[in-house]
């Protein structure tokens, strides 16, 4: 029974995480197609929104595929309350579903990740605050940029 679950279930959600994976990143390429600025300026409007939405609601349905069941209990705080989120640990794939449960706020990442096929568009989407590990400035750099989304009143997505 095992057996048989496996063969059928494993490329079932290999086809279905495929599947979740390219429509993220089509939408990604909608909501940041000829966007002015290419991350200096914060995505408003539909764009915003629909990265929000679509790319929370994708997000969650590629943890449901891949077997996980998350369970908010309170609730999340709204853009003014808190423009920076903290989330531990920061090494592991937990950091995309308390992305998804927080409505894909920016997120701080190396620089390298923009650069990924698929997952480097999705990561450019959510506005990210690329850290470089070669300029000896970035550390600097990513306080400050952090401290400016964070004092711009909403213009900013939050920041985890």
């Amino acid at each position: 029974q095992t057996v048989l679950l496996g063969i059928i279930l494993l490329p079932l959600r290999a086809i279905c995480i495929t599947f979740i994976l390219l429509l993220s990143w089509l939408f990604a390429s909608i909501a940041t197609f000829r966007h002015p600025g290419g991350g200096s300026v914060p995505l408003k409007g539909w764009r915003r929104r629909m990265i929000q939405t679509t790319l929370s609601r994708l997000t969650r349905a590629l943890f449901f595929v891949m077997g996980f069941r998350v369970k908010v209990k309170g609730k999340v705080a709204s853009l003014l309350e808190a423009p920076i989120f903290v989330a531990a640990p920061h090494s592991s794939f937990f950091d995309a579903i308390v992305s998804a449960l927080t409505g894909m706020p920016s997120i701080v990442s190396r620089a390298e990740n923009l650069s990924t096929p698929v997952f480097g568009t999705i990561l450019s989407s959510l506005q990210p605050v690329a850290v470089s590990r070669q300029d000896p400035d970035s550390r600097k750099n990513t306080v400050t940029e952090i401290t400016n989304r964070a004092l711009s009143r909403g213009q900013w997505p939050q920041v985890i």
